[in-house]
Order: C-alpha cells, then sequence, then structure tokens
C-alpha cells in the first residue's frame, strides 16, 4: 500500500499522512475500551482534499479488492459506541476532519451559519453568539466533540427537548460520497421539495454512506433571560408530572429538563468534593430545569418560581432552588455535565443511552431496576439523562468492591439483554442519541424490524457498493 500512502502525501502534504509515533489521539476510543490500528491517519485541509483522498481509496480497492482497505472518518473523537477508531487490521485510514475547521458564513437575515465539519461545537456556539444569535445545541463535550460528528451521529443533548436533534438544526449539508464525488447542499432553504432528502440519509449515518464536509445550521434570536432551577423530587412519576407542569407553566420557554438519580450524584459529591451537590441525600431524584425567556429576567423568574410554587403545593417536588445569576447556574450545570466523569472515576462501568416514551419512564425505570437488582445483587444504577426528551443515561455499575474490568467482561451481555428487552417491551430505543457505532450493530438485529434493515442495507449497498467507508458500523455488508 505504500503506492497508495505516497498518493495520498501528495494531496494533503507529507506532514499531514501519519503512520508513525504514537496515534493513539485517533486510533483509541474516548471510554478507552478499545485502540485500534490505523494503516494511516490522513489530515486534510479542505473539501477538495477530502474528495481526492477518497477517490484515491476507492480506485485502489478496485484495483486491490482484496486489500482490505477502508476509510474512518472522524471528528474530535468524543463517541461513545465506537463508531470512529480503526479496527486491529492495520488497514483503514483514518481520515481526520479536525483541520476542516472555518466557518464560512453567517447570514442574519436567514438565521443560518455555515460551518466546516471540524468546527468544535463550542467555537460554533461562540461566533453565533459573537453574532448576536444562538446556536442551541448543547452537551458535556462541546468543548471537543465536532459539528461533523454530531450530525454523523446525530447528537442529541441538553436542549433536545425545544430545539431537537442535530437533524432538526440542520438546513443543509456538503457531502464526499465514496467514489469521491461532491455533493453541494448547503442552500440554507427551509423548503426544498426536489426530491429525496438526501440531507437526511447522511445525518446520523456515521460516516457509512459519505463524509460530511460542512454544513449550513440554522441559529436562534438570543434569548433575554435564561434561569436555571433545581428541584427535588421524591419519584420517577413526580418528575414526570412535574414535567407535564413545566411544559404548562413555561411553554416554548422550557429549553432544559434533566434528571439524575441519587447515586450518580452520590458519585459526584464523592469525585468532585469541589461542586457543592445540593438537595439529593434524601431525594430519589433531582431535575435540573432551564427557561429562556424573550421578554425579560423579571418574567423569567416569575414563570419559573410559579411552577416551583405549584409543583411543592402539588407533592411532586420537595425543595428546590433558583439560580440567582450566571455563575450559581453553570455551576448546578457543571454538577449535571461532571456525572460522566465521576462515574469513569469510580471505574468502568456498562452504559447506556435509550429512550422510551416518557409516559413509559416510571414503569420501565422501576421494573428494569427490580430485574437488575435481581440478577446481580448489590448492582449500583446511574441514572441521568433528557428527561424532557424520554432520553435516559440507564448505566449499571458493578457492586461496591467488585473488580469493574472483571464485571465488564462478565456481565455486559446479561446486563444489555435484561436493558434491551425493557426498553423494546416500552416501545423504546438502544440507541437515542450516541449511534449504534461498533458496539450496537449486533443487536440491531434483535431490536430493529427486519424490513428496516434490510432497507438499511440496501441503502448502504446502493451508495457504498466497495464498503469503503466506515464498515460494520451501523450495518454489517459482506465485501
Amino acid at each position: 500500500m505504500q503506492n497508495l500512502l505516497s498518493e495520498l502525501k501528495a494531496i494533503v502534504g507529507s506532514a499531514h499522512v501519519l503512520t508513525e509515533g504514537d496515534l493513539s489521539a485517533w486510533t483509541q476510543d474516548w471510554r478507552k475500551r478499545t485502540s485500534g490500528k490505523a494503516l494511516a491517519v490522513v489530515r486534510p485541509a479542505c473539501t477538495d482534499e477530502v474528495a481526492r483522498v477518497v477517490k484515491a481509496c476507492a480506485e485502489f480497492l478496485t484495483q486491490h479488492p482484496d486489500s482490505g482497505l477502508s476509510v474512518v472518518p472522524q471528528g474530535g473523537n468524543t463517541g461513545l459506541v465506537v463508531g470512529s477508531t480503526p479496527d486491529e487490521s492495520g488497514r483503514q485510514i483514518v481520515l481526520s476532519l479536525q483541520r476542516l475547521n472555518a466557518v464560512r458564513n453567517i447570514d442574519a437575515a436567514n438565521l443560518t451559519m455555515t460551518v466546516e465539519a471540524g468546527c468544535i461545537l463550542q467555537t460554533v456556539q461562540e461566533q453565533a453568539q459573537a453574532a448576536g444569535f444562538w446556536f442551541p445545541l448543547s452537551l458535556a463535550a462541546e468543548g471537543s466533540c465536532t459539528i461533523g460528528g454530531n450530525l454523523g451521529t446525530n447528537a442529541g443533548g441538553t436542549q433536545v427537548l425545544r430545539f431537537g436533534n442535530t437533524r432538526d438544526l440542520c438546513l443543509g449539508l456538503e457531502v464526499v460520497t465514496p467514489q469521491g464525488e461532491v455533493w453541494q447542499g448547503l442552500s440554507g432553504l427551509r423548503k426544498d421539495n426536489t426530491g429525496y432528502d438526501l440531507k437526511n440519509l447522511y445525518i446520523g449515518a456515521e460516516g457509512t454512506l459519505g463524509i460530511i464536509t460542512a454544513a449550513t445550521l440554522k441559529l436562534y434570536p438570543s434569548p433575554k433571560a435564561q434561569l436555571t432551577a433545581w428541584a427535588a423530587v421524591p419519584s420517577m412519576e413526580a418528575a414526570v408530572r412535574l414535567l407535564g407542569m413545566a411544559h404548562q407553566h413555561l411553554g416554548a420557554s422550557l429549553t432544559g429538563f434533566e434528571l439524575m438519580g441519587q447515586f450518580a450524584l452520590s458519585l459526584v459529591a464523592k469525585h468532585f468534593s469541589n461542586l457543592r451537590v445540593p438537595l439529593y441525600r434524601s431525594n430519589a431524584f433531582c431535575v435540573l430545569l432551564e427557561n429562556a425567556d424573550a421578554e425579560s429576567e423579571a418574567h423569567a423568574r416569575a414563570q419559573l418560581e410559579g411552577l416551583l410554587e405549584a409543583a411543592l403545593e402539588a407533592g411532586c417536588v420537595t425543595d428546590a432552588v433558583v439560580a440567582e445569576n450566571l455563575t450559581q447556574a453553570q455551576s448546578l450545570w457543571q454538577i449535571r455535565e461532571s456525572i460522566p466523569l465521576a462515574q469513569a472515576q469510580e471505574g468502568l462501568n456498562i452504559k447506556h443511552d435509550i429512550s422510551v416514551p416518557v409516559s413509559a419512564m416510571a414503569t420501565f425505570v422501576a421494573g428494569t431496576d427490580a430485574l437488575l437488582a435481581q440478577a446481580i445483587p448489590h448492582v449500583r444504577l446511574v441514572n441521568f439523562g433528557h428527561l424532557g426528551d424520554g432520553n435516559l443515561h440507564y448505566n449499571v455499575q458493578a457492586p461496591e468492591g467488585q473488580d469493574a474490568a472483571v464485571f465488564l467482561r462478565e456481565q455486559e451481555v446479561h446486563v444489555n439483554r435484561i436493558v434491551f428487552d425493557a426498553v423494546q417491551a416500552h416501545g423504546g430505543s438502544i440507541s437515542a442519541e450516541h449511534g449504534v457505532g461498533s458496539l450496537k450493530v449486533d443487536h440491531l438485529t434483535h431490536y430493529k424490524s427486519p424490513v428496516a434493515l434490510h432497507t438499511m442495507r440496501a441503502i448502504k449497498q446502493a451508495l457504498d457498493p466497495q464498503n469503503l467507508l466506515n464498515p460494520g458500523r451501523v450495518v454489517r455488508l459482506r465485501r
């Protein structure tokens, strides 16, 4: 494959085709569960270079069909389902898009911004704010994840309740196909009924159908005020009732409704003692609410306090605090965002990113908690997530004192089957916002309709007949 590597160096420059030294930043997944081996890490600087790299790889694979060559697109490498790191074959090109990081345009009249796939999410947020607008996608990895990765996995985060997943925030794409051609779909139109919606085919496909190189994103007017409240609730049923009341009292101003279980918060208190976690010791759950108001801070505060007073009277909240300033609000959100880090400090764990209808949430949690407790005495459940849109990170920690690596190795298959069966029984999905990657691809045969899987494979076969892009992720094809 040396001739191919020489060709790739001619396209992007020798300094940006990495084959030696420590490549773990690209070859190891964020959770450090797996580590692969890349033929090379290739770092193009523009869409044209991406297209030429893919075309060179496609032509090489045509000439050498038994080479096993494939391309793994990668953004910030912050994914949680091992979907953007190479396997151990040493025959995969990691195509890093981090150098494609320009904000190409902000169209104030159209309320859009066009950015390249390697733009860090936090940079997009800041650039929108500097122009007087709001880009509402927000998640814990926003300081390192990229827009391309967000689109590739259809990422969710804390604002989905009002604004939807990344898919709902995107109006157009620029995509390099598996043949090395470029589809220019960056129109920024909100209405375009001229055929199949190609944009939504690529979003959520995890780089298996094409490589997203740029996107036109929706912008929103900046709210006049954003207020945060922290409420203690005695049960999941009470949290669901509080959500219903929040919809009624706040309407479209309700932009965040995050649920955090008592044990999850205790891990934050244990591993991040500098963070003061309020009201969690005597309550099963705490809820973080955000009210983004278009009128004024006084109006937002009156709305939020009215909601909490009504919830206290109804008995679905036992106590609550409203952040008095931005610093207090940021501290409360930091607690929520520290849960995954605290869980990592506690040891390896079995992660789940599931969704069920909000109306079924209490029944799902109670029933699945009981099944896991019966199967694994003293198991610890780290339950938190985006209750507002029915998405929980229903994670399973080893019993205290048990070796976490052994627990993961011996119990993961059994635990996944218990949780996923319960999700299916409640009409849910085994992947809400993290994607499928390689971790969940085999589970889809049990929990996805055969008709849906057949259609997905047909689309993959039609668009990428060489199986060049990210093989073994989302769907499996034979070469």
